[in-house]
């Protein structure tokens, strides 16, 4: 039996790290997915759920603006229609024409804070070959054999605290955001196109929203208790039909006073079809996660 070679052992060892850092960088890609796919879908309250003010909900109607469509495509009922508490909600007639297309947009929040993040990844393999020792060719063969085998056990001790720590990592990630705080009723609408440029919350924006972003705009003047830019909103249709958003733009075509949400269509698709119309919903806000998808809801504040 020939005894490995330092060369070899060097050979094997690299191989062995190769490995293990393409494996992580597949479980990192993993992570990402199950992150996006956690946000970017509606969540469940389950079956036996019920909306209280206690747990901090509030009623709120989604729309369409009006601008979107014609007056006749419009369901008469869409303005009066049951809450999710079971109390009647009613709206005066006038907000449908008041909803007008968004056109300037006033720049009256802080910039946030300027923050440099980077992140460096280094692999430093130092190793020193040892002279080698005089002795039968058993005794060299032997311990070739028990580096070979120290060296596997040490790779998938490593391999198994990197996926234990991914997995730590996505969980803490997922169950950062969370509602909090008063609930309460609200409109929302969703928008698009040229809309989605230049989200108010940042004085001289740095980026804009897609239609594939968990985003929204909040009534530009009068609704006084609105939750302030940058931050988290639960939005739920049913129990089962539930969103986080995060606050990035105003609405200045929506009434004044009214609690009106601007949702971007990925949002508001997962609450109800496009086609619905003004709908009602109930609110409130959440944490921030710990984890970020910038494509989602913007760069952090």
């Amino acid at each position: 039996m020939h005894a490995l070679k330092p060369s070899s052992i060097l050979v094997s060892a690299f191989f062995v790290s190769v490995y293990m850092l393409v494996t992580v960088t597949a479980s990192d890609l993993r992570a990402m997915d199950t992150l996006e796919s956690r946000y970017a879908r509606a969540h469940s309250l389950g079956n036996n759920y019920h909306f209280s003010t206690r747990d901090g909900w509030q009623t709120v109607n989604i729309t369409n603006l009006q601008y979107k469509y014609r007056r006749d495509l419009i369901k008469d009922d869409s303005v009066d229609d049951d809450d999710l508490t079971g109390n009647i909600y009613s709206q005066e007639n006038d907000d449908l024409d008041t909803l007008s297309k968004r056109t300037g947009k006033n720049a009256t929040f802080n910039p946030p804070s300027k923050s440099k993040g980077k992140s460096s990844s280094k692999t430093k393999s130092q190793s020193k070959a040892a002279p080698a020792s005089k002795g039968s060719k058993k005794d060299s063969s032997k311990s070739s054999s028990k580096s070979a085998n120290k060296s596997s056990k040490s790779s998938k001790k490593l391999k198994k605290t990197s996926a234990n720590s991914l997995t730590s990592s996505v969980k803490s990630i997922l169950a950062s955001l969370k509602p909090k705080g008063k609930a309460e009723p609200v409109t929302i609408t969703w928008y698009t196109g040229h809309d989605l440029e230049n989200p108010s919350c940042w004085p001289n924006p740095i980026w804009a929203p897609s239609d594939a972003s968990f985003a929204c705009a909040l009534t530009l003047e009068g609704w006084t208790t609105r939750p302030s830019c940058f931050k988290f909103l639960e939005l739920c249709n049913t129990p089962k039909k539930c969103v986080f958003v995060r606050v990035v733009d105003s609405c200045a075509g929506c009434k004044k006073g009214s609690k009106h949400v601007d949702l971007t269509q990925a949002a508001f698709k997962e609450l109800a079809s496009l086609d619905e119309g003004l709908l009602q919903v109930q609110m409130r806000q959440a944490t921030e996660p710990d984890g970020w998808l910038e494509n989602l809801w913007g760069p952090k504040a």
